[in-house]
């Protein structure tokens, strides 16, 4: 451990994070938490309410209250770092005229995460009224960082690990009240992409051990969670190596390839997959980012054979040109990507599919880029994240390509995806009309009082409350039912449809099946009761 003046900067892993004699407690602390980025962060920010409520800490909605304010950071784009630094003007304001007050214990304020790990001697240098700074394997120091702060220093722990997978801490819901969960199964990654900085902010790829992910699932599943989503830079890459075999096959398809060497031994995500959706057959199960470079087709065959996995995947293109794709370092063809949408079809009928796409990457053309958008019309996305490519220090672009696609060119670019997505989803939306859907109710609109759920494609649905019927009798729609819902109207976002009554995974696949989910188009719910 090094101290530098007021600061004191981690150097070394501590062997437990202990509270010093000399610092004052901290329980009882109220906690305020700022969340921006992926849902990796929110299960993150799970993470450290677990470890902080173990301390003593409490939790608080209103920032009035709030005696720690920890801000999980986002580093992945130029905007998400961008509303960060606006958050950390209005919180240095706040922490001012707290100072000022009479009777009022002075705040601290933490900021976690990827951003915390990328800037971190900016965040030091440039917000002096930031107390703690911690990355992405440092939250089980945050009760001894925070105590240090107590004498005024600064504290910071910023050391990535080779093995930190928070395995044995039971994340803490923020929002108790939800049907959703998120679970991470593994954390970093070993991909290397020229565009992202995730290799460095969040360290190598590790997995936690299947049965500390299957405990959790069992743990959500008995709280009454009716969903979950698998976490992962790359799910598909995931190996439980404290298991000594594995049945699946390890090879990697024609036409993609990897910069790292494959990891030998042990179980993969076919495997995990396998026994999580066998926790509770009425849990919908959801998985996210499932790297198109190594899709075994395991992972489909235990998809297709599960009701409550979803038939949707996450299968980020970034680019429809295989040149920019070179430059990218994906590990794929644009022709090798859509023979693997062409398998997935095969194996899922009626899959829905969601991908990320970036435009403007270094040395794009517009005719590269006129290969992205027909990849986008040849694919057919339910959902997708677009982006205008932002320059991120420490990745392999910024050390050797230049950013040389003008702003407005990105803009414009930007605008031509939107609206051809847009275009796509509304037509397919509309083809939805008259089809009914297995729906699980999220929860409430606010304006206008009626239900928000999603179908299996992961598309909001609006429905209107009623009493339908349900195992011999009729009670009120609630968050956590499944309900067929026969979809009414459509836009490029959201369906709005008719509640037809209460049901199960396994009874409306039993009705219906998979490949031939929509194929009572139009038929009234009394034939459908019938």
């Amino acid at each position: 451990m090094e101290s530098t003046g007021a600061s004191e900067v981690i150097t070394h892993r501590p062997y437990i994070p202990y509270l010093p004699d000399i610092i004052q407690d901290t329980s009882k602390r109220k906690v305020y938490f700022d969340v921006y980025g992926c849902q990796m962060n929110l299960n993150d920010t799970e993470i450290v309410w677990s470890i902080l409520k173990k301390e003593g800490f409490e939790k608080t909605e209103v920032e009035e209250e709030a005696d720690v304010f920890l801000v999980m950071t986002c580093a992945i784009r130029e905007g998400a770092e961008t509303k960060i630094w606006h958050r950390l003007d209005h919180l240095r304001g706040f922490k001012r005229r707290r100072s000022l007050a009479k009777n009022m214990k002075p705040i601290k304020i933490g900021i976690l995460g990827c951003m915390a790990e990328r800037l971190k001697e900016k965040l030091i240098e440039k917000e002096k009224a930031v107390d703690v700074v911690a990355g992405p394997d440092s939250y089980r120091d945050l009760p001894r960082l925070l105590a240090v702060t107590e004498s005024g220093q600064t504290a910071v722990n910023v050391l990535l690990s080779l093995d930190e997978t928070y395995a044995d801490v039971v994340p803490v819901r923020l929002n108790k009240g939800s049907v959703s969960a998120f679970i991470s199964i593994m954390r970093g990654c070993d991909n290397m992409c020229t565009y992202c900085i995730v290799p460095f902010t969040r360290g190598r790829e590790r997995s936690r051990p299947i049965s500390s992910i299957v405990d959790e699932v069992k743990h959500l599943s008995e709280s009454g969670v009716k969903e979950v989503t698998l976490l992962g830079q790359n799910v598909n890459s995931y190996r439980d190596v404290t298991q000594t075999t594995g049945k699946f096959d390890t090879s990697m398809a024609k036409g993609f390839k990897t910069v790292y060497k494959n990891k030998k031994g042990g179980l993969r995500f076919a495997d995990l997959l396998d026994k999580v959706s066998a926790v509770d057959p009425e849990m919908r199960i959801r998985f996210t980012a499932a790297h198109p470079k190594d899709f075994p087709d395991e992972v489909l065959q235990v998809i297709s054979s599960r009701p409550n996995i979803c038939k949707s995947l996450h299968l980020p293109a970034q680019s429809g040109s295989s040149e920019v794709l070179e430059r990218m370092r994906r590990g794929y063809t644009r022709e090798a990507y859509l023979e693997l949408v062409e398998r997935v079809r095969e194996v899922l009928p009626n899959v829905g599919l969601s991908t990320d796409m970036i435009c403007g990457f270094c040395g794009e053309t517009e005719d590269q880029f006129l290969e992205t958008l027909s990849l986008m019309d040849i694919v057919d996305y339910n959902v997708a994240f677009l982006f205008p490519y932002s320059m991120r220090e420490k990745t392999t672009a910024y050390r050797r390509y230049k950013d040389d696609v003008p702003e407005h060119v990105k803009r414009d670019r930007h605008r031509r995806m939107v609206e051809l997505y847009r275009r796509k989803c509304q037509r397919m939306n509309e083809a939805e009309i008259g089809n009914i859907h297995l729906v699980l109710v999220e929860g409430t609109l606010p304006k206008t009082g009626q239900l928000l759920g999603r179908n299996e494609l992961y598309i909001k649905v609006v429905l209107d409350r009623a009493v339908l019927p349900a195992g011999g009798g009729e009670r009120q729609i609630a968050p956590g039912d499944y309900v067929a819902v026969r979809i009414l109207s459509a836009r490029s976002s959201v369906l709005t449809g008719e509640p037809l009554y209460h049901t199960t995974i396994g009874e409306f696949y039993r009705d219906y099946g998979w490949a031939d989910r929509f194929a009572r188009k139009g038929s009234s719910s009394s034939s459908t009761l019938g």
